[in-house]
């Protein structure tokens, strides 16, 4: 692109006055430190997911936000699918009721991602808990509105990281079993202060023949709803159970698909720059974000102790 600019080093940039964002694509481990220092340079910030590897380094950033009057989002894209969409109007509009009891699902069969750092625990700070994981935890405490949780209970898994090459059938071609450090699977209980409950699976590998990723589950006091096969809602009306399958195809006509659902990443981008011109929220508000942090960190904390984490 004419005009573009390399750095090797960030702050560097952060020095360029013309520059009033900044996207923190980087390992886990380096989205604190530089979305900080983004923040006290003055530029608006939208991280990648998670919003960093412990809840203390996401305060900090959201502390940096605050005290610069900068924004600051976090890339939680599978909010913007049609599904998804469909599924938080309904849940906005009480369909549901109160939703008392949630699934947060990231399963793979066998997709471990061999490029980069992300089967390095220490760069990342886990394995498919922090990387797809809380994509569907997101999804689920956005959908049900509820950001308070109580205690969790964590468990995770190197059971098949170990595997030699012949054996792994890997999406992405064979990983490196001594470089692989995080966990392959891991799953958490999350009570909320409600009462609520949520169950989080996540894995990269993992002996299911029922792989789904990023979707969640929601059962509440009048209906409940799921994405296992499309987005389905399910209920009780005039004394009968039904389903309702939206129809989230923009179509209809011969030939042409149509244009009514925006592709979810142009929708993300969209709405975060509108967020910035325009002065208003950005659809993923950091607050929310540290939750997701929060419980993450617990679910892991747990599986190391063996106890219960409790939330002060």
């Amino acid at each position: 692109m004419p005009g573009a600019k390399v750095y090797t080093d960030y702050k560097e940039l952060l020095k360029d006055e013309t520059i009033e964002v900044v996207h923190v694509l980087t390992p886990n481990r380096a989205h604190s430190f530089i979305t900080v220092d983004a923040l006290n340079a003055g530029k608006h910030v939208m991280c990648e997911k998670p919003m960093a590897i412990n809840s203390e380094e996401a305060i900090k950033m959201l502390e940096a936000a605050k005290a610069n009057n900068k924004k600051l989002t976090i890339g939680y894209q599978g909010r913007q699918r049609p599904d998804s969409l469909y599924l938080k109007q309904e849940a906005e509009q009480g369909t549901f009721g109160d939703i008392y009891f949630a699934k947060a699902t990231a399963i793979r069969r066998r997709a471990v991602p061999t490029w980069g750092v992300f089967i390095n625990e220490y760069e990342q700070g886990g394995g498919p808990l922090i990387d797809i994981g809380t994509h569907a935890l997101d999804l689920t405490l956005w959908t049900m509105n509820n950001y308070k949780p109580k205690y969790c209970v964590g468990t995770t898994y190197h059971k098949l990281n170990s595997l030699p090459k012949d054996e792994q059938g890997n999406a992405w071609g064979p990983w490196d079993s001594e470089k692989y450090t995080a966990e392959d699977s891991a799953f958490g209980f999350i009570v909320m202060e409600d009462g609520a409950t949520i169950i989080l699976e996540s894995a990269w590998a993992i002996n299911l023949l029922d792989p789904r990723e990023a979707i969640t589950t929601v059962a509440g006091t009048k209906a409940g709803a799921d994405m296992l096969d499309g987005l389905r809602i399910n209920g009780i009306r005039n004394g009968r159970q039904y389903v309702l399958k939206p129809d989230l195809n923009a179509g209809g006509v011969a030939f042409y698909d149509g244009a009514g659902s925006e592709d979810p990443s142009y929708r993300e981008a969209r709405l975060w720059i509108e967020a910035v011109i325009n002065d208003t929220e950005p659809s993923v508000l950091p607050e929310q974000a540290l939750v997701v942090t929060q419980i993450l960190e617990g679910i892991y904390e747990s599986a190391k102790t063996g106890k219960p984490y409790y939330f002060s």
